[in-house]
């Protein structure tokens, strides 16, 4: 497809092609450009068409196999495997959406609450027995204030 405009194309499409369902799964994340948007379609169900004929598709799901097959752990995670986790807001939460800090008692579960000027841990048990809030310090620990 020869291009009829100069400079920059000023259509873009993302795709994401996701093999799993869980955050875990590999994904191809391919861009198409275009100076127009009938251009920019047709060029993304050709590149669609491509990855799956020239079998980078399969291949990228091999790799991520055989990749995950060599990681052998870390010193916080011998065994390898991590908490589900999922994206919410543009940033990745465990499962569930509760965060959690190590040596925290709350038997409730805590939501992550995120503003502007201050980030909470704040317990989800029912009014009466909420645990007290923990704060997020300059160091990225969280703490109660006592």
């Amino acid at each position: 497809m020869t291009d009829t405009a100069a400079g920059p194309a000023p259509f873009k499409i993302g795709f994401t092609l996701k093999a799993g369902s869980t955050y875990e799964a590999e994904w191809l994340t391919p861009t198409v450009y275009g100076h127009s948007a009938e251009e920019t379609a047709k060029r993304g169900a050709e590149l669609l068409g491509a990855l799956k004929s020239e079998g980078l598709i399969e291949l990228t799901s091999k790799a991520a196999d055989y990749t995950r097959s060599q990681f052998k752990g870390s010193a916080g995670n011998p065994g390898g495997g991590s908490a589900p986790k999922r994206f919410s807001g543009g940033k990745v939460e465990p499962k569930g959406g509760r965060g959690s800090v190590a040596g925290d008692e709350c038997l409730h579960g805590r939501a992550l609450v995120e503003k502007p000027n201050w980030t909470a841990l704040f317990c989800e048990g029912p009014d009466g027995e909420k645990c007290e809030p923990l704060w997020k310090q300059k160091d990225g620990s969280f703490k109660a204030n006592k």
